[in-house]
């Protein structure tokens, strides 16, 4: 393929991808459940444990409780949005919207990039609800704009990795009552055996290491650190409390790569591609 006709394929895939997008997004406005479940699960648990139970909470090194959860309840909503978005992508593939879209000129995978993106916005979006709500409450950055803005960027990278967990699994499985429990019970699992609430050390000694070594921890732990809210002791011992920065990129890009890649054979095998 020529380079010219390579730019146009790439600008018409982008296009596809960024259409399909606006489409989902349109919908979101007239129906925002979606939007709604995604900013109060984290709104709830900030406001219920971060401000009304702030001073029963014993943080090692001395630091406001609002600073160290901030991190902890802001990746509740990559972990919030793995539900919906599999339950989007299964409905859609039940009800045989997908089977229209196969009627068009475009590549199967911009269907699913269209929603990762869309979602993407409903999560940026909700991101900044819960921010805000935190600043209300009482959380502060305390290492200037860029550290601050890095922190955000993490985050969003892990939410659309989590888009993409979701989407694997509305590509896999089919019951929509199943995907809805697998989804509730990776926000809670990944969540609380992590250091979201409480430092490690303050976790039953037999769960410290699944804790240190859970992907979510090196995520929360590097949002810290880039905002100034890590305390001493939340994190545990060795490499993923050492080099959090470098186990969150790792973790992400191969999770992301097994999604991405099992989300596309789901798919194309759900349509018959």
């Amino acid at each position: 393929m020529r380079p010219a006709e390579s730019r146009g394929a790439l600008l018409g895939y982008l296009g596809d991808s960024f259409a399909l997008a606006g489409r989902h997004l349109t919908h979101l406005r007239r129906s925002p459940g979606r939007l709604v479940l995604v900013t109060m699960n984290p709104l709830v648990m900030l406001i219920a444990v971060g401000y009304i139970f702030r001073n029963s909470m014993n943080v090692p090194g001395g630091i406001a409780y609002e600073d160290f959860i901030m991190a902890g309840i802001a990746i509740q909503v990559g972990l919030t949005s793995v539900g919906p978005t599999a339950i989007g992508v299964a409905l859609d593939l039940r009800h045989g919207l997908v089977d229209r879209f196969r009627s068009l000129p475009i590549a199967p995978s911009s269907v699913l990039i269209g929603r990762t993106l869309s979602d993407l916005v409903v999560g940026a979006f909700s991101l900044t609800v819960v921010s805000l709500v935190g600043l209300a409450v009482g959380w502060r950055p305390h290492e200037g704009f860029l550290r601050t803005a890095a922190g955000f960027g993490v985050l969003l990278a892990f939410i659309y990795t989590m888009l993409w967990v979701g989407i694997l699994l509305g590509t896999t499985q089919k019951n929509v009552e199943a995907i809805d429990g697998t989804g509730a019970l990776v926000l809670v699992v990944f969540s609380f055996l992590s250091n979201a609430y409480v430092g490690v050390s303050g976790l039953p000694g037999w769960l410290r290491p699944v804790a240190e070594w859970n992907p979510v921890t090196s995520v929360i732990t590097t949002c810290r650190r880039l905002w100034g809210n890590d305390p001493a002791g939340a994190t545990g011992s060795g490499f993923p409390a050492d080099h959090p920065g470098l186990v969150t990129a790792i973790t992400l890009s191969v999770l992301l790569l097994i999604a991405v890649t099992g989300s596309v054979r789901g798919f194309r095998k759900a349509v018959g591609n």
